[in-house]
Order: structure tokens, then sequence, then C-alpha cells
């Protein structure tokens, strides 16, 4: 922890010292978003806390896809009208997002929780694959399209996955390259997604 900053109270200096803590915030920003919590309305402060302790409290893994939901099941494995046939895999919740924004993509999902990244020592044991394959294999699944980053470990994570299912029976495509290679799904516009998921390719 940094040493506490002259004139700082001990509670907000823990509070500045927290929103330090997040991604791509430094000690200044850090210090605006205390301070701007600090001048906000007692019930307004509250609010953002308790969405905080919701989301820690609520909020667990789709039992089928890992999806992010309240319930057992998430709201799109649950919805009636999805194409259960295909199954779009992805890395993250953020890369699902992504793609559920674009609209291009009407089936299910299936989150990986991260990619193959030997030389951060996450290998395919570290992630969902074993239960993909089980989805895989229990049938009715005529497709899976691996959305993966089209960087290495994407592309690394998508050739094992494709070669863990070359003997389940179902067609394994790969988004287009129509996404800049080195890019983030999260980050892709809606309409480089669509041309990608509509001009996937089989994978060998």
């Amino acid at each position: 922890m940094t040493a506490a900053v002259e004139g700082f109270t001990d509670s907000l200096d823990r509070l500045v010292e927290e929103f330090r803590k997040l991604p791509g915030i430094g000690s200044k920003t850090a210090e605006r978003l205390a301070f701007h919590v600090l001048k906000l309305p007692t019930d307004k402060a509250m609010a953002l806390a308790y969405a905080i302790r919701d989301v820690k409290r609520n909020i667990r893994r789709c039992a089928d896809c890992f999806n992010l939901s309240e319930k057992d099941r998430c709201a799109i494995c649950e919805a009636q009208d999805r194409d259960r046939s295909v199954v779009c895999v992805v890395e993250s919740e953020l890369d699902l997002i992504a793609i559920e924004r674009s609209g291009a993509f009407k089936g299910l999902y299936h989150v990986l929780m991260g990619r193959v990244s030997p030389l951060d020592g996450v290998g395919p044991e570290q992630l969902t694959v074993e239960r993909l394959l089980s989805r895989i294999r229990a049938g009715g699944v005529r497709e899976v399209i691996l959305a993966t980053n089209p960087d290495v470990e994407g592309d690394g994570t998508a050739l094992h996955v494709a070669e863990l299912l070359r003997s389940a029976g179902v067609r394994v495509t790969r988004i287009a390259k129509g996404m800049p290679a080195g890019s983030q799904i999260e980050y892709v516009s809606d309409s480089i997604l669509k041309d990608a998921l509509s001009g996937r390719q089989s994978m060998p």
C-alpha cells in the first residue's frame, strides 16, 4: 500500500488506494474518483456500494456455458429462440457481449474463461475445454465456431480445440480474418464482427 497522502483522512486514503488498484486507474484518477464519491449525496454513494456488493453476492457462472448469470443458467442458454445447434466459443464474457451487441449471432455460446498461454502457465486444463467437449458429445450441435482472438495465443487455442473436436462429428469453423491480426474481440466494431462471423471458415 502506498503511503498516506498528507491532508487525507484514513477513510479517504483507503478509498483512493482501492480505486488505484483498478486496471487503468492511476493515482490522480483514483483521487478524483474518491473525491467524486465523497461529494455524492449519501443515497447515491450507497447505491454504488450496494451495486458492488450485489455483483459479488449474486453473479455466478452459467452451468452450461460459463457466461455470467444470476441463476443456474444464463438468459441466452434459457432463451427458446436461439439456434441450439451452433455454439460460438469465446475467450471471455466480454467477447460474448461484443458479439451479442453486433447482432450477428443467434446461437449459443461457450466461454473458455481464458486462452492457452504456456508462457503464463495456462494450459487447456485451466480452461473450460473439457466442459465444452462434454456439451458437444451430448449431441444436438452441428457446428462449433471458434471465436478466439486473432493473435498467436488465440490462434493456438483455436487449433487446440479444433483438434480435440476432430472426432466429435461436428463442423468446426473459425471466424474470418476480417478482424485485424492482434486485435481484441471486445474492442472491434459491430460491422467487423458481423463480417468475421458471416465469413467464418472451416478449420483444417
